[in-house]
């Protein structure tokens, strides 16, 4: 790899011990990244090509919610739902306005979700994606309106509905505002439920605080990505309450799969596989 990356850029060559001549590679700071699983440093474009999958430990990176969409849904038949929803600062929250243009030049997207009608291997579903490059992908007034419309137009065309988690909870910055979220997006679901539609989950990492609390847990089927980090509070704390240590993987996809809280454990090779014979089963 090091030679391709030679002959591609400008190699410089200075003097070094004993008058011996050494290259020195101009690398792009961007060309590498290091894996958040073994920490080795590994090649950005063999990760990308992997699907977000480190190549030598198999720890996924996070995606990005157009990278999501870009996996799961067929070529051209995504059709994003308008969104033009104006963000509210119910508290005065102190450079609130700020993070959000900061979030926003962050991730590309306008709030921390996304949603659109599309097809999956032919099936027709609506999607939600959670963005967690934008507030670490926290639930304010606009993320629940957004997950809000998305579900309620699902029921009205009678289409499921599949939401990919990402999130740290909700936006302290909205103080209750936030947390009415919970209750509003769970009882569109609720609607959904009872005209017979279907609503699949899918935890990525990390799913937590008040979306694990309420519309991530309320899937008909709730599928996991591996390693995801799912759970309500935080580790330190649950361990400081109840004055035990926690078990190691506690709050992981697998310590919960064995539990039966999460349905299945999905590679994102078979993601979108999977979601169309589910999609398919249950039309």
């Amino acid at each position: 790899m090091l030679k391709e990356i030679m002959e591609k850029k400008k190699v410089q060559v200075k003097k070094g011990k004993n008058n011996r001549k050494m290259p020195k590679v101009d690398i792009p700071a961007d060309m590498f990244t290091k894996c958040p699983g073994c920490g080795k440093g590994v090649y950005r474009k063999d990760v990308e090509s992997a699907k977000k999958t480190c190549p030598n430990c198999g720890k996924l990176f996070r995606m990005s919610a157009v990278e999501r969409i870009a996996l799961i849904a067929d070529e051209g038949t995504y059709v994003p739902f308008k969104n033009d929803i104006k963000h509210a600062d119910p508290l005065g929250f102190p450079e609130y306005e700020a993070k959000l243009s900061k979030a926003a030049a962050a991730s590309g997207l306008p709030e921390a979700v996304v949603s659109g009608k599309c097809e999956i291997s032919g099936e027709k579903a609506i999607i939600c994606v959670m963005e967690s490059k934008f507030m670490m992908g926290s639930m304010g007034s606009v993320v629940g309106e957004i997950l809000t419309s998305a579900i309620e137009e699902a029921t009205e065309r009678r289409h499921p509905v599949i939401i990919f988690t990402a999130s740290g909870g909700a936006r302290m910055q909205e103080g209750m505002v936030s947390l009415m979220q919970m209750a509003k997006v769970s009882g569109a679901l609720a609607k959904h439920n009872e005209a017979g539609l279907l609503y699949i989950t899918v935890l990525t990492d990390p799913t937590t605080g008040g979306v694990t609390a309420s519309f991530a847990s309320l899937g008909d089927i709730i599928l996991a990505e591996k390693g995801a980090l799912v759970g309500f509070a935080g580790r330190r704390v649950i361990e400081q309450t109840i004055r035990q240590k926690l078990p190691e993987n506690f709050q992981s996809a697998e310590f919960l799969l064995e539990r039966g809280f999460i349905d299945a454990i999905v590679d994102r090779d078979n993601q979108k596989e999977m979601l169309a014979k589910l999609l398919k089963m249950h039309k």
